[in-house]
């Protein structure tokens, strides 16, 4: 008898506190907007790669059983270090269990506006920029018309820079012209003494042809200014940091199309804000990487290593983690001079459409003598959805039905008065 007792208080201590709690719905605008500014907006917005907009109630209301739905099972935000065996990350877009709470509880009570004067103030977007307003923008000089079917060799475009002086950029993006084919683009800054692409035509599309390197002597000299790619975010660097532009740089922009069924153009441009005072640091875009490799027909977890030494002190400080359809996991270690070993960013679930950079939160000085490791691991089996064909085994290759191995990252060095080239690997 006492336990039933027990057991009916119980009961009715719930429904009470469930009333009292039901007397303070969780709003859209009090509770949910701030959540949205902070975790959504910067794709779920007109012109950005999300599918809808997430600004006001009346964009979102439709979606509450969806956004629930994909905040519970983690699809959304986009975010895939694996917290227990990864560093922290200063752009975590990883939901709090609160917020993921709040968004539920939202969609479960009704998802009711509430009142506007409780919500934060809206993002003063800039239209068609993520970085602000850009200092400067480049656009292509003219259109690429993209067939409806077949392949598209990489297209490679210069854009004499103009610089009569040195430039230091904190921040860049590109925006896609047509992000419906245009898979990926990277700007690449080639200083004067370069001969990178130097058969390359500036306004005109180009495709280049082997070369015998023993031939023929070049100096292939370039830098990774900034890259889009499917889920990328602009470069954005922290205060006192910045990637120098040589005085009479050109840039080379490699350009890697697919056809969709569809015969369309793209005319896609970037845009770069210039650091205000003389930068500390001077940041590069490497990578550790291998092309060296042949994954299976039919290999479900098949896993590929790389491995670069660090040849001059730096400070680590971003990753990005780069493979085709049948990527599967990567991770990045770090090995000190003294034998010491530490697993800097693990990704359990790589996902072709959503390729991330991961900026730690407290940037990792590596000694001269340090070495990077990168492992990857690919699933070429018929369980892979988005595998083109798990009976051919794969290799290295440029188009996204064949495979590519790429540990991206940012490393930052003190600015020398020289400026020299830095590339801090051997």
């Amino acid at each position: 008898m006492l336990i039933r007792y027990l057991a009916a208080a119980s009961l009715m201590t719930a429904a009470a506190f469930g009333a009292a709690k039901d007397t303070k719905p969780v709003t859209f605008n009090k509770d949910v907007l701030p959540i949205l500014r902070e975790r959504c907006q910067d794709c779920h917005r007109s012109g950005e790669v999300a599918p809808m907009s997430l600004l006001t109630y009346e964009e979102t209301r439709p979606w509450a059983s969806a956004i629930k739905e994909a905040v519970l099972l983690k699809r959304m935000p986009p975010w895939f270090a694996d917290p227990h065996a990864s560093k922290t990350f200063s752009n975590d877009r990883s939901l709090s269990k609160e917020e993921i709470e709040t968004i539920v509880a939202w969609a479960d009570g009704g998802s009711p506006e509430g009142d506007a004067e409780t919500g934060p103030e809206p993002v003063a977007f800039v239209d068609g920029w993520n970085v602000g307003e850009p200092d400067i923008a480049f656009e292509m000089q003219q259109e690429f018309a993209v067939p409806a079917e077949g392949v598209v060799e990489y297209q490679y475009l210069v854009i004499p820079s103009g610089f009569t002086e040195d430039k230091w950029v904190e921040r860049a993006e590109i925006r896609p012209g047509n992000r419906a084919v245009l898979h990926h683009v990277i700007v690449f800054v080639r200083p004067p003494d370069s001969t990178y692409m130097s058969e390359a035509k500036p306004g005109k599309f180009f495709v280049p042809g082997n070369y015998d390197e023993k031939k023929e002597k070049r100096n292939d000299k370039r830098e990774f200014l900034i890259g889009f790619a499917p889920g990328t975010v602009p470069e954005e660097l922290e205060p006192g940091q910045a990637k120098l532009i040589p005085a009479g740089s050109d840039f080379v922009l490699q350009l890697h199309y697919t056809p969709n069924g569809k015969a369309t153009t793209d005319k896609s441009y970037f845009g770069l804000v210039f650091a205000k005072q003389a930068p500390e640091e001077r940041v590069v875009t490497m990578a550790v990487s291998t092309d060296d490799f042949v994954i299976p027909a039919g290999a479900a977890d098949h896993r590929v290593d790389a491995t670069m030494k660090v040849k001059d002190d730096m400070t680590l400080t971003a990753m990005l983690p780069h493979m085709h359809l049948r990527g599967k996991a990567f991770e990045y270690r770090v090995v000190f001079p003294d034998g010491r070993k530490e697993t800097l960013l693990r990704v359990p679930r790589y996902d072709f459409n959503w390729q991330l950079s991961y900026y730690l939160e407290e940037p990792i000085f590596l000694p001269k003598g340090s070495k990077l490791e990168c492992s990857a691991w690919y699933d070429n089996s018929p369980n892979n959805a988005a595998n083109p064909d798990p009976a051919k085994e794969v290799r290295y290759g440029d188009q996204s039905w064949e495979e590519m191995m790429f540990g991206f990252f940012d490393a930052s060095f003190p600015v020398e008065d020289d400026k020299q080239e830095k590339t801090g690997a051997e």
